[in-house]
C-alpha cells in the first residue's frame, strides 16, 4: 500500500487509475463497491474515504472524525463479507488503514488485484451488470464480452502459479529482475507498469503472490525466471536448462547453452 498511498505525500496525490477518493460523510458510499470491483478486475488500487477532489484536482478532507470510524468500518466489513453485495472479499485487516489529516479522519482501503480464478469480481449479485474495470480516473461497466472473457480465463492453479511458501522475495535475484525490467522499458517505454515498485511489478507479472496472511512469496514462474540455480534445484530437483541453436539442419546444433545442473549427464 505504501507505494499507492503515503500520508506524508498527501498534498501531491491526484485521482488516477489506482487512486479514488470518496467523501463518506453520510456513511459508506454506495459507489465504493463499484470502485472495488473495477480495481480488483484491473490493477488493484486504493479507495480513500473522507476526501473530496477540488476543481483543480487537489484533495481536501471532508470533516470525518474518529467518532465515525467504527460505524464506517463495521459497514465496510459487513458488506465485504456479504456475497449478495460483492462476489469475493479480497480485503484483510492489513488492507485498511486510518490516518489523521488536519484533525480529520481519512480511511485508506487497499484493494488487491484479483487473481484470474477470482475474476470477474462483481457486485449486487449480478455478474453482467455488476462487473467493472478502471481506466484513467473512472470506473466503467464491463461489456458482456469482457465478462465472458474473464470467465474463460478462470483456470485452476497451474504449477507455475503455485506459491512457494518456504521462500521469500529476497530469494529472487534482483539484478536479473532489473535487467528484465530495463528490457521491458526499452520495448514498451509508456507501459503503465514501468513506474511500479519492484514488488508491485512482480505481482503484476505473476512472479510473486501473497498467501492467505498477506505474506509475499515467489511463484513457481518467478523462481524459474529470477531465481538462482541452486534455489531452483531445491524446489525442482529435476530442473535442467538446455538451449540449442540450430542454424544448419545438417548438424545436431551450432551452439549450445545448458545449466550446470546438467554436468552429471
Amino acid at each position: 500500500m505504501s507505494e499507492l498511498f503515503d500520508i506524508t505525500n498527501f498534498d501531491s496525490y491526484k485521482e488516477d487509475n489506482r487512486r479514488e477518493v470518496k467523501r463518506a460523510n453520510g456513511g459508506l458510499p454506495i459507489a465504493l463497491w463499484e470502485s472495488y470491483s473495477a480495481m480488483a478486475n484491473t490493477y488493484g488500487g486504493v479507495i480513500i474515504l473522507g476526501i473530496k477532489e477540488l476543481d483543480d484536482r487537489r484533495w481536501k478532507t471532508t470533516g470525518l472524525k474518529y467518532a465515525d470510524k467504527e460505524r464506517l468500518l463495521d459497514d465496510l466489513w459487513n458488506q465485504a463479507h456479504n456475497p449478495q453485495k460483492v462476489s469475493v472479499n479480497l480485503l484483510t485487516e492489513k488492507d485498511v488503514k486510518s490516518y489523521e489529516v488536519d484533525d480529520d479522519l481519512v480511511i485508506v482501503i487497499h484493494v488487491p488485484m484479483a487473481k484470474r480464478e477470482q475474476k470477474p469480481v462483481y457486485i449486487n449479485n449480478d455478474i453482467f451488470r455488476g462487473t467493472y474495470k478502471r481506466t484513467h480516473t473512472g470506473d466503467y461497466h464491463c461489456s458482456s464480452s469482457q465478462v465472458k472473457s474473464m470467465l474463460r480465463d478462470q483456470i485452476e492453479e497451474t504449477m507455475d502459479m503455485h506459491i512457494i511458501e518456504n521462500m521469500s522475495l529476497k530469494d529472487l535475484n534482483f539484478e536479473t529482475i532489473h535487467q528484465y525490467r530495463n528490457r521491458h522499458k526499452t520495448y514498451k517505454p509508456d507501459h503503465i507498469w514501468n513506474n511500479l515498485s519492484d514488488e508491485d511489478y512482480l505481482l503484476m507479472i505473476g512472479a510473486i503472490d501473497k498467501d492467505r496472511d498477506g505474506n509475499i512469496h515467489p511463484t513457481g514462474a518467478g523462481l524459474l525466471m529470477f531465481g538462482e540455480e541452486y534455489r531452483i534445484l531445491r524446489q525442482y530437483p529435476e530442473y535442467f536448462l538446455d538451449y540449442r541453436e540450430m542454424l544448419d539442419p545438417t548438424i545436431r546444433w551450432t551452439d549450445r547453452l545448458y545449466s550446470s545442473s546438467g554436468d552429471w549427464t
